[in-house]
């Protein structure tokens, strides 16, 4: 039997039709946009690195939260900056600190924001590590786990008495989300999510949000507690922990160089699964649009869609608002 020739591109032929067959999706739903927020009020200090971005105060967050959900972002990762930093981070834990603060007014404002609290130290410590050191019996200095590990959960507690709807601890300490879990519920927060960072590697990419968060480590480098990018299995093992200790989401973190993990975590597991498109692949599109090299708006929903057609369920970006305007 001869058959007749194919011709795909009969499933191209116009706009209507291409929406039609259309694999993937990008909705501004499916999006989640970071802010960094600051204490006080009316300030707003611009990131050099990441164009269109700025660290802001409660009052002016609130703005930047309601003009994305104008645009159909439902979604906001909230990181903190505090006023003074000391070598264990306590402002993290503060209930008064820039993110209970913002929580609770977004809130206020829209009750049905979904609110993600990211939960880490590094903005609030004086050395800039993701933990409480301690000194080795090598002489060497490095993170403490199991102490880090208490003040994680301390910090949880806090953030959902403070109304956050999902706790993303972003540190990469052994053990943290049983802790966190297991202190959420015992206090009466059975209902609150957990996102995992569960697959964050020592990353080139962070440069940019280095600078928002000014976090920088003060000495050595964070390769001890987060992954190897030469590592895939070891990503597996990871969320396979996260997961058998209580995470209702996992997240890879970057995005597009670990496109590869994105797609092998979509595959071995049966919840969601995060993408964070980070600070440095934000800054690199957007200094190739600034030369005129690249069209900035085509550039993002390729970049988006490729994390969405290698299994990311949902998309941390900085280009939110970038994309969301022509979703």
């Amino acid at each position: 039997m001869t058959f007749p020739v194919q011709r795909p591109r009969r499933l191209r032929r116009n706009g209507a039709i291409r929406a039609l067959v259309r694999e993937t999706t990008l909705r501004p739903e499916q999006l989640v946009a970071p802010l960094f927020i600051t204490p006080g009020a009316g300030r707003r200090k611009p990131i050099h690195s990441m164009p269109g971005h700025a660290q802001l105060s409660v009052d002016l967050a609130l703005d930047e939260v309601k003009a994305l959900w104008s645009l159909g972002v439902r979604s906001f990762l909230l990181f903190g900056l505090p006023e003074v930093k000391d070598d264990e981070g306590s402002g993290a834990w503060d209930p008064s600190g820039p993110v209970p603060t913002a929580t609770k007014a977004i809130k206020d404002a829209l009750p049905e924001a979904v609110i993600m609290a990211d939960v880490c130290v590094d903005e609030y410590t004086s050395h800039g590590h993701c933990g409480v050191l301690h000194t080795r019996h090598d002489g060497t200095v490095d993170v403490d786990n199991d102490a880090t590990v208490e003040r994680l959960a301390r910090i949880s507690l806090v953030y959902a008495n403070a109304g956050a709807d999902v706790i993303a601890p972003s540190d990469m300490m052994d053990g943290r989300i049983g802790a966190i879990r297991k202190a959420l519920d015992a206090n009466g927060h059975e209902e609150v999510i957990l996102m995992s960072y569960a697959v964050k590697y020592a990353s080139a990419f962070y440069g940019p949000f280095r600078e928002a968060a000014e976090c920088a480590p003060k000495f050595g480098d964070r390769a001890s507690y987060q992954m190897d990018p030469a590592n895939a299995r070891e990503a597996m093992r990871e969320v396979a922990l996260d997961l058998e200790e209580g995470a209702d989401i996992v997240m890879v973190k970057p995005a597009l160089a670990y496109l590869d993990v994105i797609a092998k975590v979509k595959a071995a597991v049966n919840v969601p699964v995060a993408a964070y498109n980070v600070s440095g692949e934000y800054a690199m599109l957007h200094a190739a649009a600034q030369n005129g090299w690249l069209d900035l708006t085509r550039t993002v929903k390729e970049t988006l869609l490729s994390m969405r057609r290698a299994g990311a369920d949902i998309l941390i970006t900085y280009h939110a608002r970038d994309i969301a305007e022509h979703l």
